[in-house]
């Protein structure tokens, strides 16, 4: 994008444009993403794509924010969103705590967490104390656990309270996961600010979706809300192939790769 988005110009986006948002975890492909996309997301499914972790749990403040320090140094004209790891927000102190550090220790420019009605003071905390919160309601992958598994949120009436509590608390976006797209649409409408969906259907205020999962690097499972734009799996298999093909048989480097 032409101009580095601010919490002020994605509130205004709001019934006027679509917004864009993507995950990044490091400097390289943040750079290639930054053109494109409205914002990116250094989210804890980094866990799972670094990590080799089964779920995002056990991500730590240090690793992300040391994915945080990357992506920032690649898109230094993006909006970065910091995505706070399980346990790091579980009062307001701690959660005080941990966003100033994000703050003094990153560029990125706000922070996201997880929870609805439940997390609202400690949001409205954070706001108060100059912090920048997106919220995250519907399916919230940091309590996969406590709810048996990645499930499809169905309570439109919890979701409704949940999204105008975290917009009375002072975020300026909301994640929505893994909802229904009829109760996403009407979620959106019951807020001025916007809703960014990923399993949530068309009729939200943008989109986000993990890198690995939409350039198809990311093979262990697809849900069905990811769209493949890219067989990226297949293409690096096939150019590592050819590559150890031709080292094994003497053909490279050729001279045209030789000093």
């Amino acid at each position: 994008m032409a101009k580095k988005h601010t919490i002020t110009t994605i509130k205004a986006a709001k019934n006027k444009e679509k917004l864009v948002m993507v995950t990044a975890y490091d400097a390289l492909f943040a750079k290639l993403f930054a053109p494109y996309v409205d914002m990116i997301l250094v989210g804890d499914s980094l866990n799972m794509i670094f990590a080799g972790s089964p779920d995002t749990l056990s991500a730590t403040m240090e690793q992300m924010i040391y994915h945080t320090q990357a992506v920032c140094a690649g898109a230094p004209e993006s909006f970065i969103v910091f995505d706070m790891p399980y346990g790091s927000y579980t009062n307001k102190k701690s959660a005080l705590k941990n966003a100033i550090r994000v703050y003094k220790e990153t560029t990125a420019d706000a922070i996201k967490l997880e929870g609805g009605t439940e997390k609202a003071s400690i949001i409205e905390h954070l706001v108060e104390n100059g912090i920048a919160v997106m919220g995250h309601i519907g399916l919230q992958p940091q309590s996969v656990r406590s709810e048996g598994g990645y499930k499809v949120v169905r309570d439109a009436k919890k979701l409704l309270q949940d999204a105008k509590a975290l917009e009375k608390a002072g975020v300026f976006a909301i994640v929505l996961e893994g909802t229904e797209a009829h109760i996403a649409k009407e979620v959106a409408k019951s807020v001025d600010i916007p809703v960014i969906g990923i399993g949530a259907g068309v009729d939200v205020d943008g989109q986000v979706l993990v890198w690995s999962d939409m350039l198809g690097f990311f093979e262990d499972f697809k849900p069905k809300f990811v769209k493949k734009y890219l067989d990226g799996a297949t293409l690096v298999k096939k150019a590592v192939s050819q590559y150890a093909k031709e080292v094994k048989e003497g053909k490279f480097p050729t001279k045209d790769y030789s000093y």
